[in-house]
């Protein structure tokens, strides 16, 4: 009978254990998404991090007319250096911490930016597709997508 209840008592510790650990990797769990921005003369991508937890960011993959690109300048035909972009490697991933934001893209247009200015950087991001490919720290995947095309909204 001792035996019977040391066994039950083994096997209830091993039942609380599992149940600690998931609870654990629940109460860190990053909560990812993708918001947009166009309003004031800023345009932006952020990937935002909603969660209680770390989100690790491994890649980011742009698509466009089915081509994939490692990096949003090889989807855009517009100069590189007049806007704000970010680029992750295998060497260099970015974690993003809960309640912040990685900015993915950025261009703020000052008074002497025309409309058709404006309109083109719309226009070039409208036919990107956004995938971003994360973990959290328990490496649990974790995979997010939009499409861009909501900057033709103007158009």
């Amino acid at each position: 009978m001792a035996l019977a209840l040391s066994i039950l008592a083994l096997l209830a510790t091993f039942y609380q254990l599992y149940l600690q650990r998931s609870h654990d990797e629940k109460s860190v769990k990053p909560l990812a998404q993708i918001d947009l921005m166009d309003c004031d003369g800023t345009l932006y991508i952020h990937v935002q991090n909603n969660g209680v937890g770390p989100l690790i960011v491994d890649k980011l993959i742009f698509i466009k007319e089915q081509q994939s690109y490692a990096r949003i300048e090889d989807g855009l035909t517009i100069d590189p250096r007049t806007y704000n972009h970010i680029e992750i490697t295998d060497t260099n991933k970015k974690v993003v911490i809960p309640g912040g934001f990685l900015e993915v893209f950025s261009k703020t247009f000052d008074g002497k930016d025309d409309k058709a200015n404006i309109d083109l950087f719309r226009q070039q991001l409208s036919g990107l597709h956004l995938k971003v490919e994360g973990r959290d720290i328990y490496n649990n995947k974790i995979a997010i997508e939009k499409s861009l095309h909501w900057f033709a909204r103007h158009n």
